[in-house]
């Protein structure tokens, strides 16, 4: 039986623990060896999976949880297409690319989405497991001959093949790219798109900003502006909807789509399922151990494809990698009113900074709710939230919510938190969390646990994430206020992560205002909506919070796309543009789950 030995390296301190794993191993002399790293770090250990028996004694004896040992089925024998190296991470299959068509990549972070995507760009060359001896190209291309990467890698070897891609973190295109957005575009107009590209991506505002002074939202247009202008056999977009509003997902979609119809071959990992739906041909799950091992499925349809990720359960494979099905129901409208459940209310509000000015209708939200808050980037809703918090005051209005108890868990939380992990999540609550079941469920809930001894510096984008969330809502308050807690996570921890603040606020019989781009996760989330129109960066309205369909349909509208419910699952799914659910749902106004 194949088996995979993982040593999380930056977990390991046998300093700290006397190398326990070592001195418990059966296999002594060769199953668990020390090795000394020329980087001064000391030495660690090193398993020999050649001799590890797959006991499991060093796993449990690791105070750490530092170390893994996978037994993998028989049938994945010969499989691997990379390892990075003894005790690392390792793939097992590629995705399978269709011409003309988008090949979409569904799974949890740490599945070897971005080294597949890596692979297929030519960026990393596979090794097929043998990291000390990598392979040339004539023996890759026999390892998969009979499939159609076999052809793909032929060519792209032989260099016959040219493959763009749009990589997963933009924000690092500051230190690279120097020059205004104009510049960087023209110079890489190969297929004449420039122009209509700029008008569909709303580019001109940016146009002759220099690249080092663009947000985040800006950031990932351009990249994908940049790909999209050059020619190319293969394109390949990793998360291209982060940072982006539902709006401008909409527009880049459209334009990716454009590609497939013109016969190119594409390739997408996406987290938000809608747009995962909205775009893909066809899709592979990958599922295995995050930062262990990722196993890529055989393609399937879109709707089959997601509909088993959210089971759990791959049929074809006989393969369980999720304890329980993510499902999704309709929610009746709470009748809050009737049932005398104590509110609080805020009056109109008016923000006026010059080039920009934000008017809010008085509302109110019920204890216990969660109050979901939709509109384009640039309109206001982060502006509504310091309001609340009281980091801004109106000029009409004053400070709605003064003399209440709040916790907000800001829109960018990129260097805001120093210091370890355990520490931060301690001081928020105020005790020890490991002393409060509640506490321990909720940081559980949010996979905290193994990361306690870490510092808060060396967490990945997701991993900080999780933190912000754990801090803000493990303090005692009466309002939580989270500005956008999906970035940076994947499916699973979207739909662990909306659980926890819907179970946590309904608990604390608080108060909750959640901004969210995500329609898939408001789904989830939100009792009611508030909607924010108008024009973004000049002028933004909110509407008093509407019921959830009321909120939604009002929301869809003005995008001018539907959305219905899949008839397995439940999950909301949109409607292709002009398709015959499409006509009937517009013609009779309900662009929410007819």
């Amino acid at each position: 039986m194949p088996r995979i030995a993982i040593l999380d390296r930056e977990r390991c301190k046998p300093e700290d623990c006397g190398r326990e794993c070592m001195r418990f191993c059966p296999e002594v002399r060769g199953g668990i060896e020390a090795v000394k790293f020329p980087e001064g770090k000391g030495s660690q250990p090193l398993i020999a999976e050649a001799l590890c028996s797959g006991c499991g004694i060093c796993v449990k004896k690791c105070p750490f949880k530092a170390i893994s040992i996978i037994n993998l089925p028989e049938r994945l024998e010969g499989e691997c297409v990379h390892r990075y190296g003894p005790n690392s991470f390792e793939l097992l299959r590629l995705p399978e690319p269709g011409e003309g068509a988008i090949t979409g990549l569904i799974g949890r972070n740490g599945m070897g989405k971005s080294t597949a995507l890596r692979i297929l760009s030519g960026e990393l060359k596979p090794n097929l497991g043998d990291y000390e001896s990598p392979p040339d190209w004539d023996r890759i291309i026999k390892r998969f001959r009979g499939s159609v990467l076999q052809e793909y890698f032929r060519k792209l070897s032989g260099g016959e093949l040219k493959v763009i891609r749009k990589p997963q973190y933009v924000d690092g295109i500051r230190s690279v790219v120097r020059g205004r957005v104009r510049e960087v575009l023209e110079g890489l107009d190969e297929a004449n798109r420039l122009s209509r590209i700029k008008d569909e991506f709303h580019l001109g505002p940016i146009y002759e900003r220099e690249v080092k002074d663009l947000s985040g939202g800006e950031l990932q247009r351009l990249a994908i502006a940049a790909a999209l202008l050059r020619e190319a056999d293969v394109y390949i977009f990793d998360e291209p909807s982060s940072h982006l509003d539902v709006y401008q997902r909409l527009e880049v979609a459209k334009g990716i789509r454009r590609l497939a119809d013109e016969g190119r071959t594409v390739f997408l990992a996406e987290h938000d399922l809608a747009m995962l739906d909205y775009l893909s041909d066809q899709v592979c799950i990958l599922y295995g151990e995050p930062g262990a091992y990722g196993i890529v499925s055989h393609p399937k349809g879109v709707r089959n494809g997601i509909n088993i990720y959210l089971d759990g359960y791959m049929p074809d494979e006989n393969m369980r990698f999720r304890d329980e099905p993510i499902k999704f129901s309709p929610k009746p409208p709470r009748r809050a009113e009737d049932l005398g459940i104590p509110y609080l209310r805020w009056p109109r509000l008016v923000k006026d900074y010059g080039q920009f000015r934000l008017e809010v209708s008085p509302g109110r939200i019920f204890q216990g709710e969660v109050l979901g808050l939709m509109g384009p980037n640039g309109i206001g809703k982060t502006t509504f939230i310091e309001l609340l918090a009281g980091l801004e005051r109106a000029d009409v209005g004053g400070a709605p919510l003064e003399g209440y108890e709040l916790s907000l868990k800001p829109q960018y939380i990129s260097g805001l938190y120093r210091g370890v992990v355990g520490e931060l999540i301690k001081e928020a609550l105020g005790a020890d969390p490991l002393e409060l079941p509640e506490a321990v469920e909720l940081v559980k809930s949010l996979g905290l646990d193994g990361l306690m001894e870490r510092r808060a510096e060396n967490l990945s984008g997701g991993e900080l994430q999780r933190l912000a969330i754990a801090i803000c809502l493990l303090k005692d308050a009466q309002i939580y206020l989270l500005d956008e807690p999906c970035a940076y996570l994947d499916i699973e921890e979207r739909f662990s992560v909306a659980k926890v603040i819907k179970r946590r606020v309904m608990e604390a019989r608080a108060f909750g205002f959640v901004v969210e781009h995500d329609i898939i996760l408001q789904d989830l989330l939100a009792d009611r909506l508030m909607v924010f129109l108008g024009r973004p960066g000049e002028e933004g309205f909110a509407g008093e919070p509407q019921a959830l369909k009321d909120g939604m349909n009002s929301f869809l509208k003005d995008l001018g796309v539907t959305f219905r419910r899949d008839a397995d699952t439940g999950r909301p799914r949109v409607n292709k543009p002009g398709s015959r659910l499409d006509r009937i749902q517009k013609g009779s106004g309900e662009y929410y789950y007819a």
